[in-house]
């Protein structure tokens, strides 16, 4: 079965860590980037970071010193490790693989930070 499962949110307080991971079930995820994005509730979803198989790495400017995202040797996890939290970072966050015939989703893991 091909698919996305997000683990690891939580809560934390605010300047605390969470390290969120993807698990891509499917060989196609071994050949593709894999991309986290973010809901902030009543907003659409954002571009966090992105994690290519060749080891490149994008950030959205909001994560940038604060947001890594590693994949693992086999390429088929996607771990985001998130420090400094702040409210403002609280949301559902989902993983993400796309290719041109497919948009793959996970269905999110939340995550609360209180101040």
């Amino acid at each position: 079965q091909v698919q996305l499962v997000e683990s690891g949110g939580g809560l934390v307080q605010a300047g605390g860590s969470l390290r969120l991971s993807c698990a891509a079930s499917g060989e196609i995820f071994s050949f593709l980037p894999l991309a986290w994005f973010r809901q902030i509730q009543g907003n659409q979803r954002e571009f966090v970071a992105r994690g290519t198989i060749g080891g490149v790495t994008n950030y959205a400017d909001f994560v940038k010193g604060r947001f890594t995202v590693s994949r693992a040797a086999n390429k088929l996890t996607a771990d985001l490790q998130m420090n400094d939290l702040q409210p403002y970072d609280a949301g559902m966050y989902f993983c993400n693989a796309w290719e041109p015939i497919e948009d793959y989703w996970g269905p999110g893991t939340q995550v609360t930070v209180h101040s």
